[in-house]
């Protein structure tokens, strides 16, 4: 794997404006993160791999940068009470064994095929979990609203919860009883896309809300645990086999940091089905920016003889919808805690001039 890293995957070089984008896209996704739960990387590893960072190089970096980010959304968000520790760490768990396969499985398609290859992968396994997820999420979002902002717990995880299977378990934060090995599978799945697109909230946040019976609120928090147990783990795996790029971590972390404290503090102020339009129009976004990208990789590997320019212009233009994904997603939330704030404060200043 290092062979192939020095063949052609070497480190890019960052100019100024290169930094400075860097340090947006890690605000957007500290804001996204600690809004929705997701570790805000579906913005950040396509956002590294616009400025021409390897997959695995964004994954890796991502995913380092991911773990203290996470703790301290966890630890904000566990303040206003949303956040089940016990669940949290117990899909954590099965999550690191879904990283150091996914973790495999990245290594041998970067040996086989090198840095294109590697990076066709990750824009297609991208386009594949952003269009799917994105599309059930929104659908259920419009669902969520039409019933006056409701949520209801799906028949799905009502029949699961019913099944006694040892060993069962009881979570007090979320106040569900559940058995082991219908969370296992959501940790699995949440931890083979971290390390394959550095992105387990795809899975882990839509799989704690529809499979294991929590709401929106308390999954995109208790994510945010889940994030930072795998995280650390892979961290530590990738940077064996040099893949972690130390200057792209410190800076989207620097935006990261700031951002994700005011997602969390947004989240008090919104609606359950708000997170999920959030996360699904920016998912939608992503998809297509990502899907522009992929005729590069292919001519990359011989497989599209496609002219030059043409790819040059898509390339281009999915790093403008790339950006376009990061402003849509800071706008809808930082206006949904503005109104927040302000309905507030009418409410309370109604409050006091009635006594």
């Amino acid at each position: 794997m290092h062979d192939v890293l020095l063949d052609g995957s070497r480190f890019v070089d960052l100019s100024l404006t290169g930094v400075l984008f860097m340090f947006f896209v890690g605000f957007v996704g500290g804001l996204v993160s600690g809004f929705i739960g997701s570790g805000g990387a579906f913005v950040l590893t396509p956002g590294m791999m616009s400025l021409g960072v390897p997959g695995p190089v964004a994954v890796a970096s991502n995913m380092c940068h991911k773990f203290p980010k996470a703790l301290v959304g966890a630890l904000k968000r566990y303040k206003y009470g949303q956040v089940d520790i016990k669940m949290g760490l117990i899909i954590g768990i099965s999550a690191e064994v879904g990283v150091q396969i996914g973790i495999q499985v990245q290594k041998f398609i970067l040996e086989m095929w090198g840095a294109a290859g590697s990076n066709l992968y990750v824009s297609l396994a991208f386009v594949f979990v952003l269009v799917t997820v994105g599309s059930f999420v929104m659908k259920d979002a419009i669902a969520t609203k039409r019933n006056g902002g409701e949520e209801k717990v799906t028949d799905l995880a009502k029949k699961l919860q019913s099944i006694e299977l040892w060993p069962m378990m009881t979570f007090k934060g979320s106040n569900i009883r559940i058995s082991f090995w219908f969370t296992a599978p959501v940790g699995l799945a949440a931890g083979l896309l971290a390390a394959t697109i550095a992105v387990g909230g795809f899975a882990g946040v839509p799989g704690m809300i529809y499979i294991i019976g929590m709401s929106s609120l308390m999954a995109s928090a208790t994510e945010l645990v889940v994030a930072f147990v795998m995280g650390l783990g892979g961290t530590l795996i990738w940077a064996f086999y040099g893949m972690v790029d130390i200057r792209l971590t410190l800076i989207i972390l620097a935006g990261s940091l700031f951002g994700v404290q005011l997602g969390a503090i947004g989240t008090t102020y919104v609606k359950d089905y708000v997170i999920k339009y959030v996360m699904a129009t920016i998912m939608l976004i992503v998809a297509f920016s990502r899907g522009l990208a992929i005729p590069k990789y292919l001519k990359q590997l011989e497989v599209l003889n496609w002219d030059a320019g043409l790819i040059s212009s898509m390339s281009k233009t999915s790093f403008g919808l790339m950006c376009f994904a990061l402003g849509v997603g800071a706008f809808i939330i930082l206006k949904s805690m503005i109104m927040g704030r302000r309905q507030e404060r009418k409410m309370a200043m109604a409050a006091g001039s009635n006594v």
